[in-house]
């Protein structure tokens, strides 16, 4: 059987920042219609050399050829004119459009000089359809959740005639149903001869629709081969250099002790049944459920950024109340949010700033600022969750995805918490960091602390935690103990209120 011919030729490709070779004479070939794998840890230049195919950054060396001719694009436009479409990691929606005029905010259906809303909303209908988003083409996109945000992003991208569609963690946050739906897409567009240019750390998912995979580290290439020629333990060795052990690793050593925190009958809206919970000292306790299910938003009224009709908490069998962020950081309480950009950072600080702004009282004295100290506690965490970064002053904005969430959670671990909620803590985090960062909960559970995780990663709540409480429609469907953990138990809990087949619901003010 004959090859196809490449679509994209790079040769020599090079782009440096300011002490940082992001990409080092790399070398690929990207055929027609397949759907090529990208790879690498966080900061191993995946994104700067996508940036460079559609005309984000310009490379210092080196060429690229398109369809056979020179390609060197001055802007996006220049790639979505050659039909290069990407969806990224970090979303690009406008939050007071409708998800109608995101999707087709380049191509809006005209009539007689005004835009034909009647139209434009019936071929929204049908690409929402085809991702199995149920929301209405009038919502506002800053109304709906994360996932419902990466599902826009997927039509957007596949309302259009592209011949190179281009996907950064396109799974993050989606439920196994989700990216069943996902995959059949995929599998459509290379049928109609669209090729695929695909970056994951889920590394085992790649296997299931790819062709070939390339593995990046450290700016350069490692290897391309066919994806049946390889294993993960293989791709997982070139990634990151070394033999790594078990993807999830379980302390069993470690057993939750005595009662630490206590929710009871939270209720977040008149419509949902109460919620109650507890966590263990020592204890991972996992969050499952689907897109939502009321999970981030059970969360977010415990720590106090989304109010709540009522409910009590308790922490070490003491009520404390909670109206607001501060209340609950107060109380040793902490949130690592899913959307890192706009609730977990600011971006255009510096990275000492950011990881430090928790608890202004270790770095200041007499209502000043010592900035050695600043710069002493975040070069610390710096280097305890080996962010890649060249200093502790550059902005965050700067960092890869996987960096970012990690500033994240040094801000946090310098307040020093007694309760940790993680909403999505491995979300665009390569597999080398996820396992520093399983590691690192594994040491705080060591020290007593009480962890909660919310993740879409099934087997990564399996892999990890003690326990798994279960969201359905906004109620608790039930909780498993980790001798009785099975993938299917799970998620027969998790679509226990959805067997009649109603639609998954979606904030209450969201709809039209």
């Amino acid at each position: 059987m004959n090859e196809a011919p490449n679509i994209f030729a790079l040769k020599g490709i090079t782009k440096q920042f300011p002490g940082v070779t992001a990409l080092d004479h790399i070398d690929l070939d990207i055929r027609q219609g397949e759907v090529h794998i990208l790879v690498g840890e966080n900061g191993a230049g995946k994104s700067s050399l996508i940036k460079i195919i559609c005309g984000i950054y310009a490379l210092d060396e080196g060429e690229m050829y398109y369809q056979g001719a020179p390609y060197t694009p001055q802007t996006p436009l220049d790639a979505i004119k050659a039909g290069i479409r990407v969806v990224y990691q970090e979303f690009n929606l406008l939050p007071f459009l409708s998800v109608a005029e995101n999707i087709f905010f380049e191509q809006l259906p005209q009539n007689a000089g005004l835009v034909d809303f009647t139209s434009l909303y019936r071929k929204t209908q049908s690409v929402l359809d085809e991702v199995g988003l149920d929301v209405s083409p009038k919502t506002k996109v800053e109304q709906l959740g994360v996932a419902q945000m990466q599902l826009i992003e997927i039509a957007k991208a596949i309302s259009s005639a592209s011949k190179v569609l281009i996907l950064d963690e396109p799974t993050a946050t989606l439920t196994p149903k989700e990216i069943s739906r996902l995959f059949e897409i995929i599998d459509r567009l290379k049928r109609r001869g669209v090729t695929i240019i695909y970056i994951s750390h889920r590394l085992q998912e790649t296997f299931e629709i790819g062709d070939r995979i390339t593995v990046l580290r450290n700016g350069r290439k490692v290897n391309t081969c066919a994806i049946e020629d390889v294993t993960v333990p293989e791709i997982v060795t070139m990634m990151v250099g070394k033999e790594m052990g078990a993807e999830y690793p379980f302390e069993a050593s470690i057993q939750p002790g005595k009662e630490i925190f206590r929710v009871e009958n939270l209720q977040i809206r008149s419509s949902h049944a109460p919620i109650s919970f507890n966590l263990r000292e020592g204890e991972l306790l996992g969050i499952a459920g689907l897109v939502g299910s009321g999970r981030t938003e059970a969360m977010r009224a415990i720590f106090g950024a989304d109010p709540k009709l009522s409910g009590r908490l308790f922490l070490h069998d003491r009520e404390i109340h909670v109206a607001s962020p501060k209340d609950a950081v107060q109380n040793g309480i902490s949130l690592l949010t899913e959307d890192r950009k706009r609730q977990g950072l600011i971006l255009d600080m510096p990275c000492y700033v950011n990881i430090t702004m928790t608890d202004l009282t270790q770095v200041s004295a007499r209502g000043l600022l010592h900035h050695r100290a600043e710069v002493s506690a975040a070069e610390r965490l710096i280097a305890e969750l080996s962010i890649k970064t060249p200093s502790v002053d550059k902005w965050v904005r700067f960092l890869s995805g996987g960096n970012q969430q990690k500033v994240v959670l040094a801000k946090w671990l310098f307040r020093r918490p007694t309760v940790l909620i993680f909403d999505e803590p491995t979300r665009g985090i390569d597999v080398g960091a996820k396992f520093e960062i399983y590691t690192l909960l594994w040491r705080l559970a060591a020290e007593g602390k009480g962890i909660i995780i919310v993740s879409s990663d099934l087997p990564e709540l399996l892999g990890i935690c003690h326990r798994i409480v279960v969201f359905s429609n906004w109620k608790i469907a039930g909780e498993v103990e980790r001798s009785d953990f099975s993938q299917e138990k799970i998620l027969s809990l998790a679509y226990q209120e959805y067997i009649n087949h109603t639609p998954l619901p979606i904030r209450e003010e969201a709809r039209p």
